[in-house]
């Protein structure tokens, strides 16, 4: 008995879907998600300072001398304000 080319398609269908629901999920899809994580952790952290993001409102023209000197810094502007906190919390 010959089948309708409907039925065949059907058939097909079936068989492509059981091999996708039966495959094994990737590497890349949270398979792999617990190494990269051990891997992140396995890194030495006191290496990296811990930075907490800080805004503050300054006058325009104190800003614009902030920036300009942050320019010729190596760290640009968060290593000026570090070293100005910092000298001025000993001081205090």
């Amino acid at each position: 008995m010959s089948m309708k080319k409907t039925d065949l398609e059907k058939r097909l269908a079936k068989k492509l879907d059981g091999k996708l629901k039966s495959g094994a999920t990737p590497p890349r899809f949270a398979q792999g998600a617990k190494a990269v994580a051990a891997k992140a952790e396995a890194k030495p952290k006191a290496s990296v300072p811990k930075l907490v993001p800080v805004s503050c409102k300054l006058p325009a023209d104190l800003a614009q001398q902030l920036r300009a000197k942050a320019v010729t810094v190596d760290g640009g502007v968060n290593a000026i304000l570090a070293q100005a906190l910092g000298d001025w919390l000993a001081r205090s």
